[in-house]
């Protein structure tokens, strides 16, 4: 398997989306390079980060570690577009949303952020956002935000059950982050329902994916795993 020859897809964003698996139980030093290497590509010293923590519930205590890290890798100002309550200032994370120099996706929950982007009528905004040119990085769950779809399970106990949900689609793939230690369960059982011949990165514990403008499907660092639905069923690639 060549693990290490970029591939390519199709592009609807302006600019490059970077997707990251980020290491869970913990920080290492190649979850905090790939973070530095994706701020760093901003090209603007400390740049402004507009945060969206709506896959974690809007907790706090996360944003805030979340917001540690992403300051010690070379963030600048953090703006928090907080979607909790009943009624979320609206107007108040659009403006932060444009003002910032990219949109951090954070991690949680993929079903539970794209229902609070779909439920406040964000995810249109955001990939209109994206088409203008807009950088996004997306960290685990949010890394899947960002891609065009993901799974669910109406019933957990009952595989017939499983269903496609759209995500962001800033990012024209499909992926998973961090399940290198199950085989990509997820991914896979995704793959085994859309189209055959359709693509899924998994992008392991640390590691970063990069859907640049021309198209290339590029890494930094640790190669991602890559599958393919066939007529076989869902193939390595």
């Amino acid at each position: 398997m060549d693990f290490f020859r970029p591939r390519r897809v199709r592009l609807v964003n302006a600019r490059a989306v970077t997707l990251l698996a980020g290491s869970p139980g913990g920080r290492n030093g190649r979850a905090d390079m790939a973070l530095r290497r994706a701020l760093a590509a901003l090209g603007k010293e400390a740049p402004t980060l507009a945060y969206l923590g709506c896959a974690a519930g809007e907790s706090v205590p996360f944003r805030l570690m979340i917001s540690k890290l992403l300051k010690a890798c070379g963030c600048g100002q953090i703006v928090n577009v907080d979607l909790g309550g009943r009624r979320p200032d609206l107007s108040a994370a659009r403006s932060g949303l444009d003002g910032a120099d990219a949109v951090f996706v954070s991690g949680g929950d993929v079903e539970l952020g794209m229902a609070a982007l779909d439920r406040h009528g964000l995810s249109p905004y955001l990939r209109s956002l994206a088409g203008q040119g807009k950088p996004f990085i997306g960290l685990s769950a949010g890394s899947i935000m960002l891609g065009r779809s993901w799974i669910r399970w109406r019933d957990p106990l009952d595989d017939a059950s499983a269903e496609i949900f759209p995500c962001l689609a800033v990012a024209p793939l499909v992926c998973d982050t961090h399940d290198e230690a199950d085989g990509w369960t997820e991914l896979r059982a995704l793959l085994r329902l859309l189209p055959e011949g359709s693509d899924g990165w998994g992008i392991p514990s640390g590691g970063d994916l990069l859907a640049r403008p021309d198209g290339t499907v590029t890494w930094t660092g640790r190669p991602p795993a890559h599958f393919r639905s066939t007529p076989k069923g869902i193939q390595a690639v």
